[in-house]
């Protein structure tokens, strides 16, 4: 047995070293078999923070038709993903709520109007020839030629070779390059124009000098900004949505308030942890320092696990965590309780460890079973109705209930064993509270008669 308990306490050190290795580098990057792997965030120890503790902004989108179909919702969602991974916030957070809205949260923007352009608009772009009736071109005539935002291959922000000013560069499909080609070549030399629109709004209306053969425009505006060309290129590259929505609800969340949110927090955490190993120690003496140890080790895997999955923390996440720490030490108490009946009826050490753990379990297995059904409840309610907190609250809560399990089955009763089989086992005044222990019940009962 003590071989085995040996090598349950190297499984134990492993695991522990890597979720502390885990934890500590703020980036872990590597690569295996041609598939990478990356993870790390701007948070504490590298963990990826919520809405409520970065900051950013919360939007609730509506769409603006009775029933919309599935497939519209999800194609919505899908382009309004490729919008904000192109915009470059850092851990976004979209999904579908009912049937007819999407909750958007964006970690770390504090510029909530150019949010709400970059995400619920469509720029729509159209190029049409403009026909002058005299030489300022003050009285013109526009004509649709069919060159759209439809026929674009690519935009992006660029800048003006000669001015150096914020543009969009464009470039269109055989199919548009095959249209601007003919109409710049019929004006080409003339005094008409192509008149350059965007959300029906006139940009510039440039004179042809050559037909312009590759394929390639730009746009440029006096008001143009690098922040405005960004958001204008990732629009009309991503293309039209699939159905029109509208904000039903937007707040930001001020980053220094979830600064603050999680520094008293994380204070709060310590004084529990604190408490709790004081009381451990106290109490239940060789047992709670085993299990105070075990604790440690808990915390570790639970953060490592946080990172590498990734789990996005909130506020209520935190709670979550916390709440399992004492769920964590719960289950030790339930172990320890039983040993400390089977030393009172006079059973050695080793024996009390091995009923304990066994006549224990049943009431760890059942508790813990229950909390994951309500996380799950939780889960689900919180996913159906966009209550991010909820589900921040039943995903940290079930993984932290889950290693709880491991931990105190695995780790503590390894300790146990372990301490057991030292000299220190010898004592097992040590292991309980109890003032004194029989050492043999047989001489205790003949001690009674006489």
């Amino acid at each position: 047995m003590l071989k085995g308990n040996v090598r349950h306490a190297i499984v134990i050190s492993i695991i522990g070293a890597a979720a502390v290795a885990a934890s500590i580098f703020p980036t872990i990057e590597f690569n295996f078999g041609g598939i990478g792997f990356e993870r790390g965030s701007s948070g504490p120890l590298g963990l990826r923070l919520g809405l409520d503790l970065q900051g950013g902004v919360h939007l609730v989108y509506q769409a603006d038709i009775d029933d919309p179909t599935e497939e519209q919702m999800a194609g919505a969602l899908q382009i309004i993903e490729r919008r904000v991974n192109a915009f470059g916030v850092t851990e976004p957070s979209l999904q579908l709520m009912d049937r007819n809205r999407i909750l958007i949260q964006l970690p770390g923007v504090d510029d909530i109007e150019e949010a709400k352009r970059l995400i619920g608009q469509t720029a729509v772009l159209e190029f049409k020839e403009r026909v002058c009736t005299n030489e300022s071109c003050s009285e013109h005539e526009d004509r649709d030629i069919g060159l759209t935002g439809k026929q674009l291959t690519s935009a992006y922000p660029d800048r003006h070779t000669t001015t150096g000013t914020p543009i969009v560069s464009l470039v269109f499909n055989p199919q548009g390059t095959s249209i601007f080609a003919e109409t710049t070549g019929r004006i080409a030399g003339t005094g008409d124009r192509i008149a350059i629109f965007l959300d029906e709004q006139e940009l510039l209306a440039p004179v042809a000098q050559e037909a312009i053969l590759g394929g390639r425009a730009i746009i440029q505006g006096a008001d143009f900004t690098t922040q405005r060309v960004r958001t204008m290129a990732i629009q009309l590259e991503s293309g039209r949505l699939p159905v029109p929505i509208s904000i039903i609800e937007e707040h930001d969340v001020d980053a220094t308030l979830g600064k603050d949110a999680l520094e008293r927090s994380l204070l709060g955490g310590y004084i529990g942890f604190g408490l709790v190993v004081l009381f451990m120690l106290l109490y239940y003496r060789i047992p709670g320092l085993l299990a105070s140890l075990a604790l440690l080790f808990y915390i570790a895997v639970v953060l490592a696990i946080f990172k590498l999955i990734p789990v996005t923390l909130t506020l209520a996440g935190i709670a979550g965590f916390i709440l399992s720490i004492g769920m964590a030490v719960d289950a030790n108490i339930l172990i320890f309780e039983r040993m400390k009946e089977e030393l009172r009826s006079g059973r050695n050490l080793m024996s009390s460890i091995e009923i304990g753990f066994s006549r224990a379990w049943s009431a760890i297995r059942d508790s813990n079973i229950s909390t994951f059904i309500t996380c799950l409840i939780l889960f689900w309610f919180g996913s159906r109705l966009g209550a991010s907190l909820v589900t921040g609250f039943a995903v940290t809560l079930f993984i932290g209930v889950a290693v709880s399990m491991f931990t105190a089955i695995f780790v503590s009763k390894t300790f146990l064993r372990l301490s057991g089989s030292t000299p220190v086992g010898r004592r097992p005044s040590l292991f309980t509270p109890v003032p004194s222990l029989p050492t043999n019940p047989t001489s205790n009962a003949r001690r009674r008669r006489s």
